[in-house]
């Protein structure tokens, strides 16, 4: 049974890149447009692991993270942080909401799928 991911992520072109990378490894997709919309897909079935955007409109990646961490489902689910977001002081922030790891924009699909099978 293949693993699933939450890729979220306000650009399309972006979300579309990650899961073309990630169903080419042979990984399940949901995709969500915000932070809150994230959570609306969060409906108790197994998420392997959530890939996200930092600033995105309605609800922000750290502030999503947060309330992930809050739904036993989901408070051990590992979050990778997708970013042009390259500061020190905005990766603490993701670490100290949760997030596993952080790479940041543009980024290498291999790369990225790297970071994942290493969490996943």
């Amino acid at each position: 049974m293949s693993k699933t991911i939450l890729v979220v992520d306000d650009s399309a072109s972006v979300r579309q890149v990650v899961s073309i990378a990630l169903k080419g490894a042979g990984y399940t997709v949901i995709e969500a447009s915000d932070g809150q919309n994230a959570l609306s897909k969060l409906t108790g079935e197994k998420v392997h692991l959530i890939i996200s955007d930092v600033n995105m409109p309605i609800m922000d990646g750290i502030s999503m993270v947060k309330e992930i961490k809050q739904l036993p489902a989901y408070k051990f689910t590992p979050v990778i942080m997708l970013t042009t977001e390259g500061s020190d002081e905005k990766k603490k922030e993701g670490q100290a909401a949760g997030a596993k790891a952080w790479i940041v924009k543009p980024f290498q699909p291999e790369q990225m799928l790297k970071a994942v099978s290493m969490l996943i």
